[in-house]
């Protein structure tokens, strides 16, 4: 897993650079981060009930909090003090 795709999915996100969403959504190696990246572009680019959009954003949104959350917790654990 590789951290920093998480990080430039949320910063693109929040930038709305959905050139470089897409790019990263063809890179990773994160094959559930790429599905709710293509399902969240596809919704913002051709959906016209704001429902959908906002329901693949917070999807998105939420995957990437719980994609990087488990791991931090795990590398919390095995730190000796």
């Amino acid at each position: 897993m590789n951290k920093v795709d998480y990080d430039r999915a949320l910063y693109y996100t929040h930038r709305s650079e959905w050139d470089n969403l897409l790019i990263l959504m063809v890179r990773t190696h994160d094959h559930f981060l790429s599905k709710k990246i293509e399902h969240f572009l596809h919704a913002y680019h051709f959906s016209k009930d704001y429902r959908s959009i906002e329901k693949t954003l917070t999807d998105l949104l939420q995957y990437i909090d719980h994609a990087t959350f488990l791991p931090y917790e795990e590398e919390c654990a095995n730190q000796t003090f």
